[in-house]
């Protein structure tokens, strides 16, 4: 962990604060003073702050029910962050684990565990998400076969990794992907000549989805597990 967010997760700081602290010489890795912000901590490193020990506050791990409107950003830009939603202490060392779009809902994770959140967005670890997608076009059956199979998005260099597609009504459908590539399934429909009007993630991994739009509620012990023991 960078000695900056070290430093945050540890104290009230926010980043900036942080940084011009540590610049200034006011922080020490080991005894010896640091100016460096990037500096990695290590375990069993002691890490002092105008000579007092610093000490990690324990993870934290959210879900939240993403409404429409809001970007999966630290901070508002165009539109409002997420992070508005929350009413917690330090919410600058948290981060979204699997952004969504402005206009997409459903379940988020957020957390301040880097390593966690690798288990869950790293292409090899194989996490799956779940969507539920309304079309703009009724969906043929021959799309299950082709999304099992893998579909060319435009721009790509090799096929998607295999989907399962689920028909609930013929506009309506389900469908679970293991890759994060950008704007994904609003992609795959498009290279099916189909378009994507609404879509809703309600499940990563084996959490589901069980809070109403704009709530979060933290993950429990098991929640936060199953992500540690895929892969």
């Amino acid at each position: 962990m960078r000695l900056d967010k070290y430093i945050c997760k540890s104290t009230k700081l926010s980043t900036a604060q942080a940084v011009e602290l540590i610049q200034t010489g006011n922080a020490t890795i080991n005894d010896e003073t640091c100016l460096f912000e990037a500096r990695q901590v290590h375990e069993g490193d002691t890490v002092e702050l105008h000579n007092k020990v610093l000490t990690l506050r324990a993870f934290r791990y959210l879900m939240m029910h993403k409404p429409a409107g809001y970007i999966c950003s630290n901070k508002d830009e165009r539109h409002p962050s997420l992070f508005n939603i929350l009413d917690i202490d330090n919410i600058n060392v948290l981060h979204i684990v699997g952004r969504l779009d402005m206009d997409t809902t459903g379940l988020v994770l957020i957390t301040d565990d880097g390593r966690w959140s690798y288990n869950i967005t790293h292409p090899g670890q194989d996490c799956s998400k779940l969507y539920r997608v309304g079309l703009s076009k009724p969906i043929a059956q021959a799309v299950i076969q082709t999304f099992k199979h893998g579909v060319m998005l435009q721009g790509a260099k090799a096929l998607t990794l295999p989907a399962e597609l689920t028909i609930m009504e013929e506009k309506d459908v389900r469908l679970s992907i293991t890759q994060g590539i950008n704007h994904q399934v609003k992609r795959m429909f498009k290279a099916v000549g189909n378009r994507v009007n609404t879509l809703h993630r309600e499940k990563i991994g084996c959490v589901s989805l069980d809070i109403e739009e704009g709530q979060w509620r933290y993950l429990t012990e098991q929640e936060v597990l199953s992500f540690s023991e895929e892969g």
